[in-house]
Order: structure tokens, then sequence, then C-alpha cells
């Protein structure tokens, strides 16, 4: 965990997502929460780190999201050297 992301402020956040219960509580409190593009660049992040956990291409991955380069150069740094965020996350949407 990184420690300077860790606050009081950010814990209540964290407390917050957790009760949301539906789909549909998600997208009504991150739409009020993110903008539009900031919302789709996290689902965007999501969909890039299943598909590199898929073993996909740099190339296949940027023609089949739209993500720059960068983006995916991010998520798999992540995935490499991360919190094991992604992993947790991917094997939890993964399971039937």
């Amino acid at each position: 965990m990184n420690s300077k992301l860790k606050d009081d402020v950010t814990d209540k956040l964290f407390e917050a997502i957790l009760t949301l219960r539906t789909v549909e509580e998600c997208y009504a409190f991150f739409e009020d929460l993110c903008t539009v593009h900031e919302l789709k660049s996290l689902a965007q992040r999501l969909e890039v780190a299943k598909m590199l956990e898929g073993k996909r291409t740099y190339t296949e991955i940027q023609q089949l999201t739209g993500a720059s380069t960068a983006t995916i150069s991010r998520v798999n740094r992540s995935l490499s050297y991360g919190s094991d965020g992604y992993k947790i996350i991917l094997e939890r949407i993964e399971q039937p």
C-alpha cells in the first residue's frame, strides 16, 4: 500500500464505495464523483489489465481498446510491480 495515498479522507472514500450494493448504485455514485472521461479511463485501464493478463500484445490492446501505449505500459507496470490490486479484482471477476 502506498503510504502517500493513505489518509482519513481516502479511507472514508473507500469505505463509502464498499457500501454500494448494485451496479446501478455504482453508476449513480461514480457519475456524481467522476467526469465521464475519468470513469471511461478507469474502465479502460481495467480492460487493459484483463487483456495483458490474457497475454494480448500492446498492438492488439491498443487496437481493441483505443488505449495509448503509455496507458498500457502504466497498467503493465502496475501488474508487475504494483500492489496486486488489479490481480485481486481480475481473479474475483473471473470466478463463476
